[in-house]
Formats: structure tokens, C-alpha cells, sequence
């Protein structure tokens, strides 16, 4: 299972890179703004950190937007990801950009059968939101499970990005389901490597350590 890291924050890639775990980067306009910082540098300075996929998503809702503004964002750096959102201008878009050799990440999605679509149309990704489909009650897992049995019959190259990662549970039952990737805050990676156990085992190494030292 890959991991992405879901942060526009240059400091936090910089930790989760040092880590040794980070395989890619999603973005989006809520995580630029809470950046701070201007949309295009911050995606050029985070492509300069992470030798992997970065999303950057589009703003405009009709399909002749989303390719003026896919294909700029395509000329930034080799590793860039068009994120388009799952509605019918965006899967004209995805098709076209397929066709023209521009990875994409389809986002939004909540049904198996939005997946399918994007499938169809030649997404490079599609991001299912586990996270806000538990907030209103329903099982955001289960829709990831549905999502890899379709693309297992039709053997879509559409990778599932597990996003809207809330918890390490997320994380684990999407690895065990076999999701190709999991795109998280560096909050709930760094709960990941986290165990009562493992704190209190190193405490007592490190006290039976000092007292072999003494005398």
C-alpha cells in the first residue's frame, strides 16, 4: 500500500518525507488556502520534496475550464496529477485527458457506480471520501470494498486513493481490503507508528540499560 500524504503544508511533507513513507501528495483548495501561501508556489516547492504523484486539483466546473486549467497544471512538473471532481464535465475532461497522456485523480467520489464511471473514462486515480461518508452513517470501507471487487472483474488500471482518512482503523482495513493507496493528515501517520506497548517496552530497556551501567 502506498501513502500519500492529504497536506498543502510544506513543513509536514518535509516530516513525512523524512520518515522514509511518503509515496505521493494530494491537494486541494481548502489545503492551499489553509496554506497561506500562493496555489502555484506551493505546488512547485512541494514537487521539489516528493518524487511521487501530486494532486492539484482544478476549479472550474465545465470541462473547457477544467483543460485550460488541467493543462497548465500538467506543464508545472512530470509528477502532477489533474484532480477533477466526479460530475459530468469532469469525467468529458478525464476522457480527453486521458487521451492526451495527463494522469488524473478523480475526487469526490461516494458510489460504486461514480467509480465505475471514472474507471470508464480513463482515470488514473479515484478518490473515494471514507472519512465523510462515516460522518452521515454510512461505511465509508464498505463503498472502497465495492470500488476494488468492480475494478477486479473489468481489471481497470484505475488505482483506489482511500481518502478523507480519519483514524489508523481507516488506514488499516483499506490495506487489508488491498486499497493501492491511502492518502492521510501527518497526524494520523505518525498515530500509525504509535503503541502503548511499544512505549513502555523501550522505557524499561532503556531503565535496565542505566542499570548496567552503574557500579
Amino acid at each position: 500500500m502506498k501513502f500519500f500524504l492529504d497536506t498543502a503544508v510544506v513543513d509536514e511533507i518535509r516530516e513525512g518525507v523524512s520518515y522514509g513513507l511518503v509515496d505521493g501528495v494530494t491537494t486541494n483548495p481548502s489545503l492551499i488556502a489553509k496554506s497561506g501561501r500562493p496555489f502555484r508556489e506551493v505546488i512547485e516547492e512541494i514537487c521539489q520534496i516528493v518524487d511521487g504523484p501530486i494532486s492539484a486539483e482544478v476549479v472550474s466546473t465545465d470541462c473547457e475550464g477544467m483543460l485550460r486549467e488541467g493543462r497548465e497544471l500538467a506543464q508545472v512538473h512530470k509528477n502532477i496529477v489533474v484532480k477533477v471532481p466526479l460530475i459530468a464535465e469532469g469525467l468529458k475532461a478525464t476522457r480527453i485527458f486521458s487521451e492526451e497522456g495527463i494522469h488524473t485523480n478523480v475526487t469526490l467520489c461516494f458510489s460504486a457506480t461514480q467509480a465505475l464511471l471514472a474507471a470508464k473514462a480513463g482515470a488514473t486515480y479515484i478518490s473515494p471520501f471514507v472519512g465523510r461518508l462515516d460522518d452521515i452513517s454510512h461505511n465509508g470501507l464498505e463503498l472502497v470494498q465495492h470500488i476494488l471487487d468492480i475494478y477486479d472483474v473489468y481489471e481497470f488500471d484505475t488505482e483506489v486513493i482511500v481518502a478523507s482518512i480519519r483514524n489508523p482503523l481507516h488506514v488499516l482495513d483499506a490495506a487489508r481490503m488491498g486499497a493501492h493507496i491511502g492518502t492521510m493528515p501527518l497526524g494520523v501517520m505518525k498515530q500509525l507508528m504509535k503503541h502503548p506497548l511499544t512505549d513502555i517496552g523501550l522505557a524499561n530497556f532503556l531503565k535496565d540499560w542505566e542499570a548496567t551501567q552503574k557500579g
